[in-house]
Formats: structure tokens, sequence, C-alpha cells
């Protein structure tokens, strides 16, 4: 039987939209997988159901191991419907390609790892030693740290993300170690008609001090900002679009404004990986019985002589009768919105990454994503970790080079 032609005409005009959708899911499609976190006191995860189900219809395969989202609220049902394979063991999630982590492996989860994958996770600087790169280095994968990663503008997008949620959370902390309900002065945080407001001092001008002041200021506290960076104080002041008062950090002052303060937030970072001690144990003692340090430099060692770390179940100590909260990853308080604040710039990431050929197009592309990179196919290749630990290590701008 002679063809009349429009099957022929089907196919060659038809079909080809179809198809295009099947372009997402060809060389450039990813298979992700996300471990359920097992060091201390992490909750969060890496990916939202709402974004597994995005990326799972542009056709990256995604594995979630069972009970990854149940400490954000999110269960492995709504991970299911949105897209994503369930595994019931660490091992099966590790099988995939690219491995979406919050904290870094620990020593078991490492034994997953082998050549050619790519991890995505903190690296927490500040708590590893030379040991564990090379352990990492010899599993010869490529190994990307998301608080490395910077932004088109030179900002570190994560970093400030998880530090806007630790400042606004701090103060709701205080207020609650405040109260008479948990033996603290007795005062509301901010202030009344007739009474006089709280006292709040903020050591560090950074993205911590900024959100904890923004909501100290909408409760009506009157804080004081001392930081050694004169930009830093100047950027911060502009942000808040007030007056506040903001001073450099001199011994004298410093322990004369902690002598009145209700409630002190140390938000210092550390110093070429160096950590600063701003406020001594001399200071503490002078200050007010039952008032408040929120040390949120704890995880980087903290700032404060007299902290020591303590946990989200015991999270608090009294040191001469002044409160001490000393409790790392204070975003993992509110895992679900800080999943969801990861969550909404993984994603556009990994779509990004994909459009562009793959993980290592995107490192050689884009000088903001490679940045994150401090391993590459078992080479170290960050500086940082190089001169830190006194490891050689590899100039990626030098590798792309002679790959091309």
């Amino acid at each position: 039987m002679k063809k009349s032609g429009l099957e022929e005409l089907v196919k060659g005009s038809l079909y080809p939209q179809e198809q295009l959708e099947k372009v997402k899911s060809g060389k450039n499609s990813f298979y992700i997988g996300i471990p359920k976190e097992i060091s201390f006191q992490e909750n969060r995860v890496s990916l939202t159901p709402d974004a597994v189900e995005l990326l799972t219809n542009n056709g990256h395969r995604i594995r979630v191991e069972r009970g990854a989202g149940l400490k954000s609220k999110f269960t492995d049902h709504e991970y299911s419907e949105a897209g994503a394979e369930i595994v019931n063991t660490p091992k099966e999630a590790y099988d995939a390609q690219i491995l979406l982590k919050i904290e870094p492996p620990t020593a078991k989860e490492m034994d997953y790892l082998g050549p050619g994958k790519v991890l995505l996770s903190a690296l927490q600087l500040g708590n590893q030693d030379a040991e564990y790169i090379k352990t990492l280095m010899s599993k010869r994968i490529t190994a990307i740290a998301f608080e490395f990663i910077e932004d088109k503008v030179g900002g570190f997008p994560i970093v400030r993300a998880m530090s806007e949620i630790a400042g606004s959370t701090v103060m709701l902390i205080a207020a609650e170690y405040l109260s008479s309900v948990n033996d603290g002065r007795g005062v509301i945080l901010g202030g009344i008609t007739g009474v006089p407001p709280t006292q709040v001092v903020i050591v560090g001008a950074g993205t911590v001090a900024e959100y904890a002041a923004r909501t100290a200021l909408g409760l009506g506290a009157d804080i004081q900002i001392f930081d050694n960076h004169i930009h830093k104080l100047r950027r911060i002041r502009h942000a808040l679009g007030q007056q506040v008062y903001t001073s450099t950090v001199d011994t004298k002052t410093l322990s004369d404004s902690l002598k009145n303060a209700d409630v002190v937030i140390g938000a210092v970072r550390l110093d070429k990986n160096q950590r600063r001690i701003l406020i001594t144990e001399e200071m503490v003692m002078n200050m007010k019985p039952n008032s408040v340090i929120i040390d949120c430099s704890i995880d980087q060692g903290g700032c404060v002589e007299t902290s020591r770390i303590t946990t989200h179940k015991n999270p608090v100590f009294r040191k001469y009768d002044v409160i001490h909260y000393c409790v790392p990853n204070i975003p993992s308080r509110v895992a679900r919105t800080a999943t969801t604040a990861l969550s909404n710039i993984f994603t556009p990431t990994i779509l990004r990454a994909a459009e562009d050929g793959g993980i290592e197009d995107m490192i050689f592309t884009h000088k903001w994503f490679m940045k994150g990179v401090y391993i590459y196919n078992g080479s170290l290749t960050n500086e940082i970790l190089g001169k830190k630990f006194k490891m050689k290590h590899k100039d990626l701008n030098l590798i792309m080079a002679a790959r091309f």
C-alpha cells in the first residue's frame, strides 16, 4: 500500500518536539545520592521533596536514603512521590555519581566513596586535619566545599543563608533564657513604654550580627556592635538603616559595655584559620548575674574565653552566674527552614551544571563554582588547605589551561 506521506511528516515535525524533553535525560543528566546525615546534631537534608521533583522532571535520577528527611519533617513518602528512589542503606545512596550532603563525610562514610565520584558538602576547615584530607584524596574523588562557592558578585550564598538563619534565631534563644521560666533575669527582650530597653552587645559585624541586630532592634532593644574592621561597621550601619552604636574592639570600652549587657552575642569568624578570643574570662566575671551569652562562633572554637560546646538537649551552662549558650550548628535548630534555604541554592546549581555539560564543565566554565573545589580527581587544589597542612597542591587554572 502506498504511503500517504503523513506518517513521515508526523515523524519529521511532531516527534522531535516531544524528544526535546529527552535531551534532559541524556549525557547531561545526573545520578544523585542523598544519604541520611549521621553527624552530631545535624538535622538538615540537602534537598526538599519539591526540589527533588523539579530535578527528576528534568531527567535526573535521585536516590534518598530512608529517613534522610525526617528530622527536617520531610517524609520518605513525600520524596517517593516527588520521583526519588528510597533506598535502605547508606551504601546504596553512595552508589550514586554525585553525593549531596550537608556535613563532611565521617570516616565510616568515606568507606563508601570511590574513584570518579563527586562529593558536594561542607568542609568545615577548622575541624579537619591533614589525615582527613589525605584520606579523601586517596579515594580519587572530586570534592567541593559548598561554603567556598561564591556567587557572581563575590559573596558566599550558602554561608550567608545559614548566617541569616543563625542571626535571626539567636535573639529568640536569648529571649527564652532571659525569662523567669528559665531562671534568667526575668526581663523582656526589647522594651515597653516606661521601662528601659534590654541592652544587647554584639561582637562581630558580619551577617550573623546583622540579622541578630535586625531582630533585636525590631523588638525594641538597645544594641551596641563591636568589630575591628571599620568597613564592616560601616556596612552594617548602612544595612540596618539606623544610627546604631558601633565601636572597634577596645578592651576598656568593650568591658564597660559588657558590665551593662543583658545579652551578648559572639559572632566572630576565624581570622586566618585562628580562633579569636575577644571576650575574656575577666570580662565575663564582671557581667550581670543571669545575663546571657550566646557564642555563635563556637563552631570555630568560640570567641568567649569561658565558652565550651553544648548540645541542643543540654544547651546552656552557668559560669560566674552568667548563662552560656554554646550550641554549634544553630541553623539545625530550625532544620526545615535551613533545608529549604540550602535546597534553593543547590537546585539551580545542579540544573546549571547539567546545562553546561556536567560537573567538570561547570568547574572549568564558572570561576565562582571552581572556588569550591578543594580536591580534583584525587589531587589537592585548594591553596589555603595546602598551606595549612603543608601539602602540595595543584592550581586548577593550570589544569584548565592544559585541558583546553
